[in-house]
C-alpha cells in the first residue's frame, strides 16, 4: 500500500536553475524533480492538485521548502505540468509511488577508529550560498549543522558538517542515517581546539 499524504504545494524554477540540490545534483527546472522535508532522496512521488484532476510523478532531489505552511517545493516543469504555475501555491494530494535505491550512499572515511573528536562532512563548496542552502536543508533534521572554512591551495571552501562526535560510533551511526537519506556523508576529524 503507497502512504497518501495531503498539503500544499509550491514551486521553484530559474531562481535555482543551475545550483546545486542538496542531494549534490544540479537542479533543473525542466526535469521532473521536487523538495520535501522528510522523504529520502530519490522517493518517487505523484502529485495531484485537489483543483483538477491533473496528477504526475516527480523525484525528491532536494530539501525544502523553508516558508512555513507549505509542504513541497515542485520544480517549473511538474507544476506547468499540473497546472500550479499561475497560483504560485496548491494544496495536493502527495502520494509515495516508489524509490530510486541507487540514491542511497556509503559511508566515506577520512578519519578511523582512534581517539578524538570526530564530525561528518556532508559538502563542500566554493560558493558559500550552496553552503548555506545544504545546512539549511541538514537543519530540517539535525540541530548541529554548521559551515567550516578551509583555505587549500588559495581556494575558500565552505565545508558543511555535521557535528562534534566524542566517539567514532557515534559519529558512524549519524553518517549511516545520512546515506540511506541520499546524502554523501564523509567521517572526518574534528577541527575543535580545545
Amino acid at each position: 500500500m503507497h502512504e497518501i499524504t495531503y498539503g500544499v504545494a509550491s514551486w521553484y524554477g530559474a531562481d535555482f536553475h543551475g545550483r546545486p540540490t542538496s542531494s549534490g545534483e544540479i537542479f533543473n527546472m525542466h526535469a521532473y524533480t521536487c523538495a520535501h522535508r522528510d522523504y529520502p532522496f530519490g522517493t518517487r512521488l505523484k502529485v495531484m492538485p485537489l483543483s483538477n484532476n491533473r496528477s504526475t510523478e516527480c523525484l525528491v532531489n532536494d530539501r525544502g521548502p523553508f516558508i512555513a505552511g507549505r509542504d513541497i517545493d515542485l520544480s517549473y516543469a511538474v507544476a506547468k505540468e499540473i497546472g500550479v504555475i499561475g497560483s504560485g501555491t496548491s494544496k495536493v494530494m502527495i502520494e509515495v509511488v516508489g524509490r530510486d535505491l541507487t540514491y542511497i550512499k556509503t559511508v566515506k572515511l577520512q578519519a578511523r577508529e582512534g581517539k578524538g573528536l570526530f564530525a561528518i562532512q556532508v559538502g563542500a563548496f566554493t560558493e558559500d550560498l550552496n553552503a548555506v542552502r545544504l545546512k539549511e536543508a541538514l537543519s530540517l533534521k539535525y540541530d548541529n549543522a554548521y559551515i567550516e572554512e578551509a583555505e587549500i591551495k588559495g581556494t575558500i571552501y565552505h565545508r558543511v558538517r555535521i557535528g562534534i562526535f566524542k566517539s567514532f560510533s557515534s559519529a558512524w551511526a549519524v553518517a549511516e542515517a545520512l546515506g540511506q537519506e541520499g546524502y554523501q556523508p564523509i567521517i572526518v576529524k574534528a577541527d575543535v581546539r580545545i
